[in-house]
């Protein structure tokens, strides 16, 4: 069964930067789309980025930020498609959490970016999770 392995967390001060990594085992990133979620303590978990990179426009596959990691957060492809990561600068304390990646057959369209609509159903993979906390 393909899996997904979150890393690359930690504690980082206000203002920094972390990278974290989804690696895929048993599947390739050409097969789904790859999407990053984060579950704050007491709040639902909420889409931040989608990467589909079988749907190319030309520059390298679709992306979607929501608006609160828009210009913080880039989203990146290596390994040949094997891995994802989320490279997170200008970190704030608000984006402490938990981040999740997950894959699904659909597209970026049955992710709620920037929402917490629908993620129990629309992934049919999901990462353990790796914990991002951001001291002020």
């Amino acid at each position: 069964e393909p899996q997904l392995v979150e890393s690359g967390g930690g504690l980082v001060q206000t203002g920094g930067s972390l990278r974290l990594s989804c690696g895929a085992s048993g599947f390739s990133f050409d097969e789904y789309a790859i999407a990053w979620f984060r579950q704050a303590p007491g709040k639902e978990r909420e889409g931040v980025s989608c990467l589909d990179v079988r749907r190319s426009d030309g520059s390298g596959g679709k992306i979607l930020y929501a608006d609160s990691v828009m210009g913080r957060f880039t989203v990146s492809s290596s390994n040949a498609g094997s891995t994802v990561h989320l490279r997170m600068s200008d970190l704030k304390a608000e984006d402490t959490a938990v981040y999740y990646c997950a894959g699904t057959y659909a597209d970026c369209s049955v992710v709620d970016v920037g929402g917490h609509q629908n993620w129990e159903h629309a992934m049919n993979y999901w990462g353990q999770g790796t914990q991002v906390t951001v001291s002020s």
